[in-house]
């Protein structure tokens, strides 16, 4: 689907059917030309309601407000209704709001997921007979906009939904599909088509690192692990950042076994995986001006014979020794062994990881918000106000020192679980703070999207399964600094 803004008005596209937006159900509007038919076909108006009018080719979708994320899943409504019309091409106007670039951007990603359908696996495949979307350059309050920058952001948002169906594509694939091997390889491929590094470590390259947390976890798999290290090196960055991805193809728990219920959907245990290679393939694509490294830990958590035990205490690539109460657990010892690769090889400006670490987050916040943990008040609130900007929901956690006690050990320097059932997303972060250096520890995010990565049923634009969360709240915070320290130059410079 090719989605285009053109400096024209509606009336002058040609198009199989046009999408209008009510806006606070005002059916006053002038642009509401069929008021009367809506009102007897019962449509009123709310957010996401649909109504197409065939002998009119054109379909009206609600919005509550001309808020970002209200236009977004209007728009992604609109493209879902319109599917099953077999309309081609599609027009529509423009609804701007406070900030102008943030609605054209979300108009275009909302069409764009509205056409998303995961179905690899099944034998009738979804139709998307939509192949063209035009917006004309006129805003139906009369706001104005230069056409070329709209036409900047059009492209921005198609390029960063892209990469968030090609997240939600890999974290959706099924586990004997998906293994560390193939994610490795997946995460060749894309080095090869957007011209990045690629490093990839075997179980001798993590022997030769010394990552025995990582790799004890994968000791009962059948499929061998991988860490991948992808770089993308632009020329004169203005900062660097290491991404650090929980890679789990599947976890059953290991012998602290799951209960059975609880294994279905594990193959979303690498989401945090796949949004560092969804990150990575959009800021490539857009050519941002920074050094980004993504660091995938890829394995499975198995029962075996010899899989690792409760007791085990097993020792860091920071030589840190931590004995494992739970191998449930095991998120964590895999990024705690690539958070200290990150630091050692990549000597980043700032680090970040992303994991679907706890189900006490989701406790926490729900299944639709990103627990947010670190130690830097600024870096998280400058976080967390890209993410509200992308559309993405935060949550901040806050660190204390008595939850952190609650990891001490009595035979090793630190325990993987804490001693009490309370605060487990906080305390699984802390376990993680261990294996953060001095130096890095203000420069550290933990991102916990064990809640909104993978939702069994619909919500918004985002469809059953995987969301592809992650990306779209990172890519706006690169950009967010990346403005923000052009300022400082500016300033600097008078």
């Amino acid at each position: 689907m090719q989605i285009e803004i053109v400096n024209k008005k509606r009336h002058e596209i040609d198009a199989d059917a046009e999408i209008v937006c009510v806006i606070e159900k005002n059916l006053d509007h002038p642009w509401v030309e069929e008021k009367e038919l809506l009102q007897l076909a019962g449509f009123e108006g709310g957010q996401d309601e649909t109504c197409f009018l065939p002998e009119k080719r054109r379909l009206y979708v609600g919005s509550d407000s001309l808020h970002h994320d209200d236009i977004r899943s209007a728009y992604a409504a609109a493209l879902r209704a319109l599917r099953k019309t077999g309309a081609k091409s599609v027009k529509t106007g423009l609804y701007l709001g406070k900030c102008s670039a943030q609605n054209v951007k979300a108009m275009a990603e909302g069409m764009v997921f509205g056409d998303y359908d995961y179905d690899a696996y099944k034998s009738e495949k979804a139709k998307h007979p939509v192949t063209r979307v035009t917006i004309a350059c006129e805003d139906f309050n009369g706001k104005e906009i230069d056409c070329g920058k709209a036409a900047g952001y059009v492209q921005n948002a198609v390029t960063v939904a892209r990469a968030v169906n090609y997240t939600r594509n890999i974290v959706n694939t099924p586990p004997d599909d998906m293994t560390p091997e193939i994610l490795a390889l997946k995460a060749v491929a894309l080095a090869e088509e957007n011209g990045l590094e690629c490093i990839v470590l075997d179980e001798k390259g993590l022997e030769a690192e010394n990552m025995g947390a990582f790799l004890a976890v994968s000791r009962a798999s059948d499929h061998p692990p991988r860490l991948v290290h992808l770089s993308y090196k632009p020329e004169n960055p203005r900062f660097k950042v290491a991404l650090v991805g929980k890679g789990l193809t599947y976890d059953s728990g290991g012998l602290s076994l799951k209960p059975s219920d609880y294994m279905v959907t594990m193959k979303s245990d690498k989401a945090g995986a796949c949004a560092v290679l969804g990150i990575l393939k959009a800021v490539s694509e857009l050519g941002l001006p920074i050094e980004v490294h993504g660091i995938i830990g890829a394995t499975e958590n198995m029962i075996g014979g010899n899989a690792y035990k409760p007791d085990d205490v097993l020792k860091a690539k920071n030589g840190k020794t931590i004995e494992v109460r739970n191998t449930d657990a095991e998120g964590r010892l895999v990024l705690a062994d690539c958070l200290c690769y990150a630091q050692e090889k990549v000597a980043p400006d700032y680090l970040l990881d992303f994991a679907t670490l706890t189900g006490a987050c989701v406790v926490a916040l729900g299944e639709y918000t990103t627990g947010l943990m670190g130690h830097d008040r600024a870096l998280k609130h400058s976080f967390s106000k890209a993410a509200t900007n992308a559309g993405e929901l935060t949550g901040t956690l806050p660190f204390n020192r008595y939850l952190k006690k609650l990891l001490k050990s009595d035979i090793a320097d630190v325990c993987n679980i804490s001693s009490s059932r309370y605060g487990g997303a906080i305390t699984a972060a802390l376990f993680l703070d261990h294996f953060i250096e001095k130096e890095y520890k203000h420069k550290w995010l933990h991102l916990d999207i064990a809640g909104p990565a993978y939702v069994e049923k619909p919500w918004g634009y985002n469809p059953a399964g995987a969301s592809g969360a992650g990306v779209r709240m990172t890519v706006k915070w690169f950009e967010q600094t990346i403005k923000q320290l052009n300022r400082e130059e500016k300033h600097a410079s008078h």
